[in-house]
């Protein structure tokens, strides 16, 4: 199994190379994102995200992967990964709302009460919600790599965890690294993030469930410019 610093050198020639449909990619799923965010109440927000964000989201998930087993990016496999997984994307949405639920309405109950015991109450709640998240880190791929049903997926996922879980918390933590400081930029994470993310994972997933594969040819270094992406 690869190490993870060559998996990131392996992301970021891959984010490069294919720098426009990363772009393009992240953008739309962003623009829902903003407008669901920005101009819904938040009951209905926390409804819509996992409704409409989240399947566009698992489509860019999706559109790499095909893009692995065909060499060509094509802007139709977003929509078409939305479609196809629509119904994971909804349950994985709603499981991220879920968590964020308890998030708050912990420090919400408790943040404000005096002794330690409180506290340490709300820092167990956000160890729990933080490690269930992570332990969702390969869920997506999953599905989308092993044909796995969702529930299965989710199972599978946390085994995954609990067998590499020094692997999967360094992903992680590489991820959050990227994230915050897209951002704070705001444009950069409308433009970038979903699409960085998506080849990312792919790529950790992989490395986790192929550990004894050589790379594959798209995987390879072969050309230093951008590619385009067909509609």
């Amino acid at each position: 199994m690869r190490k993870l610093n060559d998996v990131l050198k392996k992301t970021g020639v891959e984010v490069y190379r294919e720098i426009t449909s990363v772009a393009l990619y992240s953008m739309i799923t962003s623009l829902v994102l903003v407008i669901v965010v920005m101009f819904m109440p938040l009951m209905v927000a926390l409804v819509l995200l996992p409704l409409l964000y989240m399947p566009l989201f698992y489509g860019v998930c999706y559109a790499y992967h095909r893009k692995t087993e065909r060499g060509k990016s094509r802007l139709q496999d977003v929509f078409q990964g939305a479609l196809q997984g629509l119904g994971p994307a909804i349950v994985m949405g709603f499981f991220f709302v879920v968590m964020a639920l308890i998030l708050w309405s912990t420090w919400w109950y408790y943040g404000g009460k005096d002794g330690v015991g409180y506290l340490a109450i709300g820092v167990f709640q956000t160890y729990f919600v933080i490690m269930a998240l992570i332990s969702q880190f390969y869920t997506f791929q999953l599905i989308i790599q092993e044909k796995m049903g969702i529930f299965k997926a989710m199972a599978h996922s946390v085994k995954l965890f609990l067998k590499f879980p020094g692997y999967t918390l360094g992903a992680c933590f590489q991820a959050f690294c990227v994230a915050v400081p897209l951002l704070l930029t705001v444009v950069g994470f409308g433009f970038l993030f979903n699409g960085m993310w998506a080849i990312f994972q792919h790529k950790v997933a992989f490395n986790v469930l192929n550990p004894e594969e050589t790379k594959p040819a798209t995987d390879g270094v072969v050309a230093s410019e951008a590619r385009g992406v067909s509609i």
